[in-house]
């Protein structure tokens, strides 16, 4: 019905009825950069329009004499057509600038961006009958501005260390967001520098995501796998044909997509650090403005991924500064704990607890003692079960690998795939390790961590390694200890009576309580031993000063009290003998004794007892009645003079009498404010003792348990009590 003509410049041939302002228009914008369109009626027919229209919109549609809409389809779910109505049916003139319009057939779409003016067309009578259209394209200008405005807004979330999945997800957005029909991805370099890794796609298939994540980098290995290893964009225009893609041709068919553009991603240092990737449905080659879009985002996305790391390196590095301060904090607390024991099986029982569920969910330690191996520690987290270390199957390597330990000095460490069914596998336990414990050359323990929950890894092992190394100090100091301890009391019970002998008529009681943990041998000395004549010695002192000196001048006193009271008649004549084995200069330590030795003998219905007080603490006697006397005859310590003063004391005893002696480790206990327990309140305790009618056991107790309670448990001398009652 219309026509048109090819002619370049010139303006197509519109219908006879054309409005007279048409052609004026025509011959104005002919040969214009202007772009310009008449459209008649209601439909707006295309009636004319001039060479710059076609090449901006029409491209090879140059036919006049049908609707727009048909003439150029993609307008329509664009608005322009409503756009057009509008204008047509108010006659208000419409401008926009800056209208972003997609043409193009699919497959080959563009975006393009114009200044647009649609202005109402009218015939004689005044009436709207058409719509002029005038338009300048700008695509270039405004395609700057928004690619500006797009790398700004990916650089300020470089800036705000927003997550690098977001920044590249945004930025393969706006690339299809400003090319049209172009599908973005960006693959990042695997830490093994040998794979790609899936980025950012967010219009691409899943299943393709997935497929390329973990890509490896070389010849032939599609667009970015190649561009990957050539360091160099590589384009492939088609897929189809094309030798890069020969084993991924399938994959790219499923996901409907022909040709990839893709551009190695490099830091400033050289260094690969991913690809970006532009994708199209059809065949097709790049222009200038998807080079220039390619350089541009390529640059964002290099920085980008490099502040990512640069962001994820230092948060590594707080992350592993945390966690090796927690591992010290943790050795140096579980290693002073466990030095805080004083013995040896409560300091390897307090390091399973500490391990516990911090390194493993169970532990066991087993020692090696008098050549046989034996577990003195077991700890378990809630929820973990002991019974596993009884399952055969896992107890009998467990017991393999402890000897292999023992007798290698090497830790030892193996994942367990436990029998289906059997207890070690219902329980879930999934490994152990084997930690020596060695000290001085020698290992003489095993630590074991078995783990229920998770492998153990290099980084637990390598703790329990640190641990067990200091615990094997603490745990060898502490077994030292308790041997000291143990000599120290085996030596004090040598000097001291294994058992008070049996008195007729009365009864006797006595006790000792060393010092601090009782690590030397202390001075304090009680014994009960008979003579002739149905007669019984008693003595209590106390040699100044402890260990090897103290033990052997209380081994000597008890000696010569024994064998002078056989040979020499009186507590006199004893008395002095001591003092003279202190005095006769045989040894080069000058040592001095306190004591109290009597000597008993019965007399028709009581007991009399003669005794000599050597700068000993005054014993004390308790009536039948609840009154208290104190024998306090002065008298010098022995070893310092070579005389004594040789008077006695006398005193009588009556049943429900009884006789205390104590040594000054008691009188001089002090509480935790500093005051003395003193001999007033000693002489109150046995006044009024815990039981109506005290023998020598109930003077005893009440009199231990009155200095327990008044010194809190703790006592800086040694603490002797020597009592007789009689009956």
């Amino acid at each position: 019905m219309s026509t048109h003509t090819d002619r370049p410049g010139s303006v197509a041939a519109h219908p006879p009825s054309a409005h007279p302002r048409t052609e004026d228009y025509a011959d104005l914008f002919g040969q214009a950069p202007v772009i310009f369109a008449a459209l008649g009626g209601p439909t707006h027919v295309l009636e004319a329009a001039n060479s710059a229209f076609f090449e901006a919109f029409g491209g090879d549609r140059r036919r006049t004499g049908a609707p727009i809409g048909e003439v150029i389809p993609e307008l329509v779910p664009q608005g322009v057509l409503d756009r057009l109505d509008t204008v047509y049916y108010t006659g208000i003139v419409h401008r926009a600038r800056g209208e972003r319009l997609v043409l193009g057939e699919p497959g080959a779409e563009r975006a393009e961006f114009f200044d647009v003016t649609y202005e109402p067309r009218r015939d004689a009578f005044g009436q709207v009958d058409g719509v002029v259209v005038l338009a300048v394209e700008t695509t270039a200008f405004r395609r700057t501005q928004l690619l500006a405005a797009e790398q700004r807004a990916l650089l300020e979330q470089i800036a705000r260390q927003a997550p690098l999945e977001e920044i590249l997800d945004g930025m393969a957005r706006a690339i299809e967001e400003l090319s049209p029909g172009t599908i973005a991805t960006v693959l990042l370099v695997d830490p093994d520098g040998r794979h790609l890794r899936h980025g950012a796609a967010p219009s691409m298939p899943a299943f393709y995501n997935e497929a390329v994540d973990g890509l490896a980098i070389g010849e032939a290995t599609g667009s970015c796998g190649t561009a990957a290893h050539r360091r160099a964009p590589v384009v492939v225009t088609d897929i189809a044909g094309d030798p890069l893609w020969k084993d991924y041709r399938e994959l790219a068919q499923r996901a409907g997509v022909a040709a990839c553009w893709s551009t190695p991603i490099e830091g400033p240092d050289g260094r690969l650090l991913g690809t970006f990737a532009m994708y199209h449905r059809t065949p097709r080659a790049p222009e200038d403005t998807d080079v220039a879009i390619s350089a541009a985002f390529t640059r964002i996305a290099a920085l980008a991924i490099e502040r990512h790391r640069a962001v994820e390196a230092g948060r590594a590095a707080q992350e592993r500064e945390r966690e090796a301060r927690e591992d010290l904090a943790f050795v140096l607390e579980a290693s002073t704990a466990i030095a805080s024991e004083a013995h040896y099986a409560d300091s390897l029982k307090r390091m399973a607890r500490l391990i516990v569920p911090t390194l493993a969910q169970l532990c066991v330690v087993h020692v090696l003692e008098r050549g046989s191996v034996r577990r003195v520690a077991v700890a378990c987290a809630p929820g973990a079960e002991e019974e596993v270390l009884a399952a055969p199957d896992l107890r009998d390597r467990i017991d393999i690998a402890v000897a292999r330990v023992l007798d290698s000095g090497g830790t030892e460490a193996e994942r367990v795939l436990a029998r289906p069914g059997s207890l070690a596998a219902r329980l879930g336990v999934t490994g152990y390790a084997c930690v020596p414990l060695a000290t001085r050359g020698r290992t003489f323990g095993v630590l074991t961590l078995l783990a229920t929950d998770r492998p153990l890894n290099d980084h637990t092992i390598a703790l329990a390694e640190e641990l067990a190394s200091r615990a094997a100090i603490s745990a060898d100091n502490a077994h030292q200890f308790s041997d000291r301890v143990q000599l120290a009391r085996d030596l004090q019970a040598g000097l001291l009576p294994p058992q008070l002998p049996r008195i007729a008529g009365a009864t006797l009681a006595a006790s000792y309580h060393p010092a601090g943990e009782g690590l030397d041998v202390g001075g304090d000395f009680y014994d009960v031993f008979p003579l002739p004549d149905g007669r019984w010695a008693l003595m209590i002192g106390d040699v100044c000063g402890r260990g090897a000196l103290a033990a052997a001048t209380t081994g000597m006193v008890r000696h010569t009290a024994r064998a002078a009271a056989l040979l020499r008649g009186g507590p006199a004549a004893v008395v002095g003998a001591i003092n003279h084995a202190l005095t006769d200069g045989t040894t080069d330590e000058e040592c001095f004794v306190s004591l109290v030795y009597g000597e008993l003998r019965r007399i028709a219905s009581h007991l009399a007892l003669d005794l000599i007080r050597a700068g000993h603490v005054p014993p004390l006697v308790r009536r039948a009645d609840g009154t208290v006397e104190q024998l306090a005859r002065p008298g010098l310590l022995l070893g310092i003079a070579p005389e004594i003063d040789g008077s006695l004391l006398s005193v009588d005893l009556y049943p429900g009498d009884g006789l205390v002696l104590v040594t000054d480790g008691i009188t001089e206990a002090r509480s935790v404010t500093g005051e003395l327990f003193g001999e007033d309140r000693l002489a109150d305790v046995i006044a009024t003792p815990r039981s109506a009618s005290p023998d020598a056991a109930a003077l005893i107790d009440s009199l231990t348990g009155a200095v327990a309670d008044f010194a809190g448990g703790s006592a800086l001398d040694d603490q002797a009590a020597l009592v007789l009652t009689v009956t």
